[in-house]
């Protein structure tokens, strides 16, 4: 594996070793040493030209733990907003020593550009490109999806034949596209849920069924739902959905939606929540929830990522 930019580039056997490696990494995380040697002298580069929490701090935390020195380079401050080109700010952090680059952007196809257009020969990672892709997320949900799925040992399994339900913002996630990619590559069956001016054009021709209605979705029997936020941000000009109590009422995972999934059905989110707009605050605390699994997930998988990207350079060095 050379770069980690689209879950469309990875086979199944890529994608199970992946969370498999995760899964290795996890187990680590328990020790009281939690540090691994295996990227000492090696520097990861989080360029982020988009804000973000979750995702910066836990690349950041897993280089850490894989011994990696690690460079946050912001776009807000930097060279970047003064208008430099994303082709000079790589070639900087090549010039600078970088063995690796995890880019967020605004831009989809940024992370692809990056990896392929000839400026930099380091390795890159997709954390996330406009709302194109966002194959570590999807890695994480997949991970916390098969710890809850496929039993006790989920080493070497998919997701095959379990139902996974995704609901709200389709049009403008990167999270949904990476997850309809990646489960559907596992096993799993997936339905998407939006109203219809959310779903993107063309996602009838995606590996999944699309449906307007949640409780129509729900009543089908499912094994694990999950909401998306409603990226009004990116809503310039409006007018996707009446109102906001409009969508709520048709599309929030409620109190009364929650009680009527089947007993062993997970729910999840990947952040950041907006409580009582789209997943009721109790349903998000509930027992049945695993969003804060999915954030420590988080973690493991992108050691996993780092690791099969840097460990085999570094052993070779």
């Amino acid at each position: 594996m050379r770069h980690f930019i689209s879950i469309a580039d990875l086979s199944r056997a890529d994608a199970i070793a992946v969370l498999d490696t995760a899964e290795q990494m996890a187990a680590t995380q328990s020790r009281s040493i939690r540090k691994l040697p295996t990227l000492v002298g090696t520097t990861v580069v989080n360029l982020f030209m988009e804000d973000s929490t979750r995702t910066r701090i836990s690349f950041e935390a897993a280089a850490k733990r894989l011994s990696a020195d690690v460079i946050n380079f912001s776009a807000k401050g930097s060279s970047l907003s003064k208008g430099e080109s994303l082709k000079d700010t790589a070639l900087t952090l090549q010039a600078m020593g970088a063995d690796a680059i995890v880019v967020r952007s605004p831009s989809s196809g940024a992370a692809h550009l990056l990896a392929h257009a000839g400026w930099v020969t380091q390795p890159i990672v997709n954390a996330g490109d406009g709302t194109h892709e966002h194959p570590t997320q999807a890695m994480l949900d997949a991970f916390t999806l098969r710890r809850h799925l496929a039993g006790d040992d989920a080493s070497g399994q998919g997701l095959d034949g379990r139902h996974v339900v995704i609901v709200g913002d389709i049009l403008h996630s990167r999270v949904a596209r990476s997850n309809v990619l990646l489960l559907t590559l596992l096993g799993a069956r997936v339905t998407l849920v939006a109203p219809p001016s959310l779903v993107p054009v063309g996602a009838s021709a995606w590996p999944c069924e699309v449906v307007y209605d949640l409780d129509e979705a729900l009543a089908a029997g499912t094994d694990a739902v999950m909401m998306l936020r409603v990226q009004r941000e990116r809503m310039i000009g409006g007018g996707f959905f009446p109102t906001p109590a409009e969508y709520t009422r048709r599309f929030c995972l409620t109190t009364s939606r929650a009680a009527r999934l089947d007993d062993h059905a997970i729910v999840l989110h990947p952040g950041p929540m907006n409580r009582g707009f789209e997943i009721a605050g109790d349903v998000a605390d509930s027992p049945r929830s695993v969003i804060v699994e999915q954030v420590a997930a988080g973690v493991s998988v992108r050691m996993a990522v780092l690791y099969q990207l840097l460990a085999s350079t570094t052993q070779e060095s």
